[in-house]
């Protein structure tokens, strides 16, 4: 053996005994199954799972592997907080408040009636108070939550007849998402919860004489212009709607501190993503629906006014009776009074204007 052969080899050993070489195998391969509460049809929002996923797998060098199954595989699009804390699959990508029924506090992950938009949500959640206490809450089901995404400000939904004023809310059966059905019974109507991939058939059969999903980039993909010819804005039960990604308290304990981060990575990475495909593929979706015969209609203003009065009515009742609600909410409320004041000084009189302009 030559001198530089000997030199070189002796480097690779002074490595070798250092443990370098070692911890790159150091990480055991962990397998999972998330359980989505979305059909995969839909891209941008079941997408976002897929996401997390593969940045996982690119992130663990292939180690870490996470499959994603559609709303209704493993177990029903509304099973999947069950499954999770049963601890029948490791993980699941929803949204919070299609739980409320547990309790209502898992609304406010998700989205209140005239509650935060996507940029304070996020706020909230990342630097304010909103992912410890949703944590310390979601504990009580023995699972950890991390933000896994945001439509942004959703549309008001589809209507198989006009709204003139509030009172053509009395009796209309609506599908609404979480917690803004509680605020349409408080104004007359009548709330239905149904999955995505059903919605269409309940409004075309007439079963429900309105629906409301998130907008028009998924909307249009499930046909809804197709059945309901009006189309209203601004959905107010939702300036925003984060989805979570739920983890079993015991998996991800079981996790090493390397894997532990990577999924902090990896979901705050989908979170943006999601929000972006919405924001770039909404605007050309609404172009090509208001171009096949939609009717594009603002809520009357009394619509909104009555929805703001039950919804801040609401939120007091519960605030008297559930010491969790009370609790977050209070937290919540400051942080979008805070919020408010300041977009209404920056974000809202700059959009304002250019939304005037000619672009």
């Amino acid at each position: 053996m030559d001198r530089r052969s000997l030199i070189k080899n002796a480097g690779i050993a002074g490595v070798l005994a250092a443990g370098v070489a070692p911890a790159v195998h150091a990480q055991a391969a962990v397998r999972w199954r998330l359980a989505s509460s979305f059909p995969k049809s839909l891209d941008t929002i079941y997408g976002a799972a897929d996401t997390f996923a593969n940045q996982v797998k690119a992130m663990s060098g292939g180690k870490f592997e996470i499959t994603v199954h559609g709303g209704g595989e493993l177990m029903p699009a509304f099973g999947v907080v069950d499954g999770v804390q049963q601890g029948t699959v490791e993980m699941a990508h929803t949204a919070p408040y299609y739980f409320f029924g547990k309790n209502e506090v898992f609304g406010i992950g998700t989205a209140i009636p005239f509650g935060l938009n996507s940029r304070q949500m996020t706020a909230w959640m990342y630097e304010g108070n909103g992912l410890k206490l949703m944590r310390e809450f979601y504990a009580k089901y023995n699972m950890i939550s991390f933000p896994g995404g945001n439509t942004g400000a959703q549309m008001g939904g589809w209507y198989r007849k006009e709204i003139k004023s509030v009172k053509d809310i009395k009796g209309m059966k609506m599908r609404i998402g979480g917690f803004g059905g509680k605020v349409l019974e408080r104004m007359g109507g009548v709330p239905q919860n149904i999955p995505g991939g059903e919605i269409y058939q309940a409004l075309e059969k007439g079963t429900i004489d309105a629906a409301e999903w998130v907008g028009p980039f998924d909307d249009q993909k499930l046909g809804f212009n197709k059945v309901a010819p009006f189309y209203y804005y601004p959905g107010w039960w939702e300036g925003c709607a984060e989805l979570d990604f739920f983890i079993n308290q015991k998996a991800y304990d079981g996790l090493s501190a390397e894997y532990k981060a990577i999924i902090d990575s990896a979901s705050a990475h989908a979170h943006v993503i999601m929000q972006a495909r919405y924001d770039a593929r909404n605007p050309a979706a609404l172009k090509q629906l208001v171009g096949a015969g939609t009717k594009l209609r603002p809520f009357p203003q009394d619509v909104l006014a009555d929805a703001f009065k039950h919804s801040m009515a609401l939120y007091d009742d519960l605030s008297a009776k559930n010491e969790d609600w009370k609790k977050i909410y209070a937290d919540y409320s400051k942080f979008r009074a805070d919020q408010n004041l300041w977009f209404r000084f920056t974000e809202a009189t700059f959009d304002r204007f250019m939304q005037t302009q000619k672009l």
